[in-house]
C-alpha cells in the first residue's frame, strides 16, 4: 500500500467527535503536508533554474496530470502570464479528459495513457521544452505517459509525486518527493498531497521567475497589468522602485505600454523605451543589473 493510500491512526472515531474537534485535525493534516515539502526544496532548485533556462530560451512549460493534481497544477500554470509576464503560448496545461474535467472530474480518465501521449504530441514538445507532471500516487497512467512521450519527444521532464519510488520520479529527469503523511480521510489526497503539491509548483514557478529577473525587492517587475487593480500595482511598483510620484508612474507606463521594467528605467534617466528594450536585452532581463548600468552611465 502506498503511503497516500494509508490510514491515520488519529482518524479512528472521527465521525464522533465534536466539529471543532475534527477540523483541528484536518488542519493538523494540511500543516504536516506543508511541512513535508521542506525536504524537497534542493530538488526544487534543480527544476526551477531548468525552467528559467527553458522559458529563456524561448521554451514552452506544460503541466500533465489528473484530478486534484491537474487543478493544483493549473493554479500554479494559468497564473504565469499575468503574474510574472510569462507568454500565454508558451504555457500548456494538459488536464486528463480534457476540458469537460474542469466542470466533472470523472476518475475513469486518468487511466487514459493513450491520451496523456496524445496530448503531448498535440501541444508539440520537444528538445528545449519542459514538462511538469503531477500525481499524488506517481503512478498515474495519463501523467506517466504524458511524461515518457514528452521524454521521447527531447523536452525535460519534471516529476512531482507523494510515494517514494514512484514511476513519475523514476522516471524523471528531475525528481520532487513530497513526502505526505497519510490522509486523515484515507486516500483523499485532494486535502494534503495537494496542499503540498500546490505549495511545491508555487516555490518552483516564483523561483524560476525570480533567476528570470522578474522580481525585483519583491515586486512582480514583469506582471500582465491588464485590469483595473493591477494597474495600480504596476503604477505602485515604478512608484516605489523608480522613486517617482503615481502620476508620473503612470505617464511612465503609457509610454512604455504598460511594461513596468522599462517604466522604470525610464524613470532612473533612460531616455525611450527602446533604449530601456536594448538595455533590459543586454542584461537578460534583469532589472537590477539594467539600473546598475544605468548607475555606471
Amino acid at each position: 500500500m502506498t503511503i497516500t493510500e494509508g490510514v491515520e491512526s488519529r482518524s479512528l472515531g472521527l465521525d464522533l467527535q465534536q466539529p471543532e474537534s475534527i477540523l483541528a485535525l484536518l488542519l493538523d493534516g494540511q500543516l504536516r503536508a506543508l511541512n513535508s515539502v521542506s525536504s524537497a526544496l534542493p530538488q526544487i532548485v534543480e527544476a526551477a533554474a531548468r525552467l528559467a533556462a527553458c522559458v529563456r530560451g524561448g521554451g514552452t512549460v506544460a503541466y500533465a496530470a489528473a484530478g486534484s493534481s491537474a487543478l493544483m497544477a493549473m493554479a500554479d500554470g494559468l497564473e504565469l502570464p499575468g503574474t510574472f509576464g510569462i507568454p500565454g503560448a508558451k504555457v500548456k496545461c494538459l488536464i486528463a479528459g480534457g476540458a469537460a474535467s474542469l466542470s466533472d472530474l470523472v476518475g475513469s480518465t486518468e487511466d487514459d495513457a493513450d491520451q496523456g501521449a496524445r496530448d503531448i504530441g498535440e501541444v508539440g514538445l520537444a528538445r528545449g521544452d519542459c514538462l511538469i507532471g503531477v500525481s499524488a500516487s506517481g503512478t498515474t497512467p495519463y501523467t506517466l505517459a504524458a511524461l515518457r512521450a514528452a521524454a521521447n519527444a527531447g523536452a525535460f521532464t519534471i516529476g512531482v509525486a507523494n510515494n517514494a519510488g514512484a514511476a513519475l520520479l523514476e522516471e524523471a529527469d528531475a525528481a520532487i518527493l513530497l513526502p505526505t503523511p497519510p490522509e486523515i480521510i484515507s486516500g483523499s489526497t485532494r486535502m494534503g498531497a495537494a496542499t503540498a503539491q500546490k505549495a511545491a509548483l508555487n516555490l518552483m514557478s516564483t523561483l524560476m521567475a525570480v533567476e528570470l529577473g522578474h522580481v525585483h525587492d519583491g515586486h512582480m517587475v514583469n506582471l500582465r497589468a491588464d485590469n483595473a487593480k493591477l494597474n495600480k500595482r504596476a503604477s505602485r511598483i515604478v512608484s516605489d522602485i523608480g522613486g517617482c510620484d503615481e502620476v508620473t508612474s503612470q505617464r511612465l507606463l503609457a509610454r512604455t505600454q504598460g511594461s513596468v521594467k522599462h517604466a522604470i528605467l525610464l524613470a532612473a534617466g533612460v531616455s525611450d523605451a527602446r533604449s530601456a528594450d536594448d538595455l533590459l536585452r543586454r542584461h537578460q532581463g534583469k532589472l537590477r543589473n539594467a539600473l546598475a548600468a544605468v548607475e555606471r552611465g
